[in-house]
C-alpha cells in the first residue's frame, strides 16, 4: 500500500471516528458498523432523509416485535 493510500485510509478512519463520537453524543444508537454502512450509502447517493426514515421504521418494527415476544 502506498503512502498516499495509507493516508487516505487513516483519514477515512479518523472521519468515521469523529462521526461515531458525534453519533454517541446525539444518542443515535448506531454502532460503528451501522454508521459506516449509512455513511457509505449516503456517499453512493442515498437520500439521507429517506435513510433516516428507514432506520426509524426498522426500530419501530423491532420494538413491536420485541413487545409481541414478551407478551
Amino acid at each position: 500500500m502506498s503512502s498516499r493510500d495509507t493516508d487516505r485510509v487513516a483519514s477515512a478512519q479518523q472521519t468515521l471516528d469523529t462521526l461515531y463520537d458525534i453519533s454517541q453524543l446525539l444518542n443515535t444508537g448506531l454502532d460503528r458498523e451501522t454508521l459506516a454502512t449509512c455513511v457509505e450509502m449516503i456517499e453512493r447517493g442515498t437520500n439521507p432523509e429517506a435513510l433516516a426514515a428507514v432506520v426509524q421504521e426498522m426500530r419501530k418494527e423491532k420494538a413491536a416485535l420485541s413487545a409481541r415476544d414478551v407478551e
